[in-house]
């Protein structure tokens, strides 16, 4: 019977700028007989029926625009956290970050450390992710995007041509980027594309590019049609963030047949392994004009001749992941109140 059980997630219905990952994930687990999935809304979190709450960046929920927005929102969190453990309710929560977002205040800290303690399963994007103290853990490797980009048309790849793409934070390393690309020589064409975190980050980025005019900059929010377009005209995607544990943007530019280069780590290394020779790129230490002009040579000389295998990250599969993992998190939940009974 549809509906019979909810899953009740933490992102809103989708905009435009949602990430495509949550809206692919939302369609693959309502789409299994039985089960459906809500979109959040304070009052149906508060006050409606589900049988699990699943979570994926938790600071979204006591942050705001205004201080009195956040001290509102981190209110609501506090009354969510009480009715999610009074009525023993699952919290299973993916670890798309490692550590809590850096400059956010106590009272955040605080709330997103209650839900850690909270939390009843933990789903892993890969395995290289720690195992914590908590027994519940779930391996659920992160989708491609190739279904969801596939109805837009792609561009055929400009020889010298680099691009970022995505938000732009500061650990994401965009300076480093437009540094190193800066004392490279030659024909070649750097493409940032992204909005900036704070309007300081963007005005520190148009300084650095200043006077190069292979340099493009287009500080804002892509569309889907623009994201496609700024990615398949690239010979060579670079995303050198600072902080690597898993990258949506690394799987949107293999999803679109384009060779990226990344920080070298375990999980890069690993994401090398899956999907083929020649589509994933590493690099150690500082990221340099003389890494940019090797990676260059290498992605321009020796083009794989096939795509890039991602049959491992199939949607259907990870909703029927996702669904197991929320029936051992509502299992656990019972059988830890059993035990609790049984003293």
């Amino acid at each position: 019977m549809k509906n019979s059980f909810i899953v009740q997630q933490s992102f809103p219905v989708p905009r435009p700028t949602t990430n495509p990952y949550l809206v692919m994930l939302a369609q693959s687990i309502d789409s299994i007989a039985g089960v459906s999935v809500r979109n959040f809304s304070w009052r149906g979190a508060l006050f409606g029926r589900y049988d699990v709450f699943h979570v994926h960046w938790p600071e979204i929920l006591v942050s705001g625009h205004s201080p009195l927005k956040a001290l509102a929102r981190q209110g609501l969190t506090a009354l969510l956290l009480l009715r999610l453990r009074m009525t023993r309710t699952p919290i299973v929560r993916t670890l798309h970050n490692l550590e809590l977002p850096s400059g956010i205040s106590r009272r955040e800290r605080a709330l997103l450390r209650q839900f850690e303690r909270q939390t009843t399963l933990w789903i892993r994007l890969n395995p290289e992710t720690p195992v914590r103290d908590d027994p519940e853990y779930a391996l659920i490797p992160h989708g491609h995007y190739r279904d969801w980009f596939e109805h837009y048309p792609v561009a055929e790849p400009e020889p010298g041509r680099i691009a970022y793409f995505g938000l732009i934070r500061r650990y994401k390393g965009v300076d480093a980027l437009i540094d190193a690309f800066r004392a490279l020589p030659g024909d070649v064409t750097l493409q940032v594309s992204g909005r900036p975190s704070t309007p300081e980050l963007a005005d520190d980025l148009r300084r650095r590019a200043a006077g190069d005019e292979r340099i493009g900059l287009t500080l804002q929010f892509l569309d889907d049609a623009e994201l496609v377009q700024t990615v398949s005209r690239a010979s060579l995607v670079v995303l050198p963030y600072t902080e690597m544990h898993n990258s949506g943007g690394a799987l949107t530019a293999l999803s679109l047949n384009r060779p990226v280069l990344l920080p070298a780590n375990p999980v890069n290394q690993r994401l090398a392994a899956e999907v083929g020779f020649g589509w994933v790129h590493q690099y150690t230490g500082e990221l340099t004009a003389t890494v940019l002009a090797e990676t260059l040579r290498q992605v321009e000389n020796h083009r794989p001749v096939e795509p890039p295998r991602l049959g491992a990250r199939d949607w259907r599969d990870a909703g029927l992941r996702h669904y197991s993992a929320y029936l051992a998190a509502s299992q656990a939940v019972t059988r830890r109140q059993l035990e609790h009974a049984g003293g």
